[in-house]
């Protein structure tokens, strides 16, 4: 039996096989995929059902002979392409808002990790959903992805992964149809560390951030700016945590850290670690493959990154943290926003006007204070520059899956300014 850290009691057997399948979909830790991308798809669809019945336009006033008023309809076929580092929940982000807004979808997992949404496609067909309003199609990118893409009869297309995939699926869209495209793409996230913060509280939440889903998340604390002041301190504790992250099998609870999705994988992340020696960071510890572990590394921690090299600029997608100095706010504001992604960012200080004005100066979709990887399905989650468009979650994603038609209509009497008819 599985049972839950927090309180003692025991996971049921639905939501075990829930959360197994997904560890066994992706190789992340069982706890992981029960506590965040489970529970996170349940929460999701249920915000989402109850905006079934709320989406509604308005009136607005124009001339006095003349009503005006707008109405939210269904675009129709909305195609949804995912990633495999989040199979279940990203399933749920696109069908959620999708469905209440009462769309059909067509549904391409992921490649590497088609196992839950294969199985929501039962689950869905066993709660009686009519036939074609969702439909899961399994397949490679460069043939099922590309047909949704490029497919007449599709009007609007939902994309998560990388930024070159992203491009080919804009593309393909316009060529076609134009239809309606949202793009959730790579990201290069800077985090920002003064020295006021809380540095114990700073130095797990930027790694959970870094380490979180073996480093496969678009999120991922990937470039960590510490003031000089307190640098040293916060490597030496970053390196103490590290070392403390238990590598094994996925459904040991004592396990915080699985496998890369697959060999591809697995040999770019290295190659990338490789390159940070190269160029002259410090690899203050891990960054190695676990012989006896199949597609396991030990996560790394590297100090003395600058941001010419490689690990600093390139999305690496994989257990490696990076940590840079900086000296002043002008120059970090700089450097955090010199790169062509703008996903997310975060900031950990104790000053309030610092914290602010981060986040109005930080070119991201999503800004965390003294946090990271607060994600709810009441907040919007999208990119700035390469990072995509559109976004995910919360009211504003309704907008991507609805078309608003204006309605106005002449009256056939003047009413005048006192909204009375006016005298013969």
């Amino acid at each position: 039996a599985t049972y839950n850290p927090a309180t003692g009691a025991k996971i049921c057997d639905v939501e075990e096989a829930g959360g197994t399948m997904e560890s066994v979909d992706t190789g992340k830790p069982f706890l992981h995929s029960f506590f965040i991308d489970l529970e996170g798809s349940i929460k999701t669809l249920r915000y989402f059902a109850g905006w079934a019945d709320k989406i509604q336009g308005k009136t607005m006033p124009v001339d006095d002979n003349f009503v005006c008023f707008t109405k939210h309809e269904p675009i129709g076929v909305c195609g949804a392409i995912i990633p495999w580092n989040f199979p279940l929940l990203m399933f749920v982000w696109k069908i959620a808002p999708a469905l209440c807004c009462g769309n059909t979808v067509l549904v391409k997992p992921a490649e590497q990790t088609p196992l839950t949404a294969l199985h929501m496609g039962a689950l869905i067909k066993e709660a009686g959903f009519p036939p074609g309003v969702v439909n899961i199609l399994p397949g490679f990118g460069h043939t099922a992805g590309a047909a949704i893409a490029s497919h007449m009869g599709v009007n609007k297309v939902a994309f998560t992964g990388s930024t070159e995939v992203g491009k080919l699926i804009q593309e393909a869209a316009g060529r076609s149809n134009l239809k309606r495209v949202t793009l959730e793409l790579g990201g290069k996230n800077p985090c920002i560390v003064f020295a006021d913060a809380d540095l114990r509280k700073a130095v797990e939440e930027v790694q959970q951030g870094a380490f979180f889903n073996q480093g496969q998340a678009c999120t991922a604390a990937s470039r960590v700016f510490v003031d000089e002041a307190v640098y040293e301190e916060f490597v030496r504790r970053s390196v103490e945590n590290a070392k403390k992250l238990v590598a094994g099998d996925p459904m040991d609870p004592r396990t915080s850290h699985g496998p890369q999705i697959d060999q591809q994988h697995f040999d770019k992340i290295m190659r990338l670690i490789e390159s940070g020696k190269r160029e002259g960071a410090k690899l203050e510890c891990g960054g190695f493959a676990l012989q006896d572990k199949g597609l396991f590394i030990q996560p790394a921690v590297f100090s003395g990154v600058q941001d010419h090299m490689r690990i600093a600029k390139e999305e690496i997608f994989g257990p490696v943290q990076c940590i840079l100095k900086f000296k002043t706010l002008e120059e970090v504001i700089q450097r955090a926003n010199d790169t062509e992604y703008g996903l997310a960012a975060a900031v950990f200080t104790k000053n309030m006007d610092r914290a602010l004005r981060l986040s109005n100066a930080l070119q991201s979709g999503t800004v965390w204070v003294n946090c990271y990887n607060a994600l709810h399905a009441q907040t919007p989650f999208g990119g700035f520059k390469m990072s995509g468009f559109g976004r995910e979650l919360s009211e504003y994603a309704l907008s991507e899956y609805t078309e608003i038609k204006a309605v106005t209509i002449k009256l056939t009497e003047d009413l005048g300014e006192s909204g009375k008819r006016a005298p013969e």
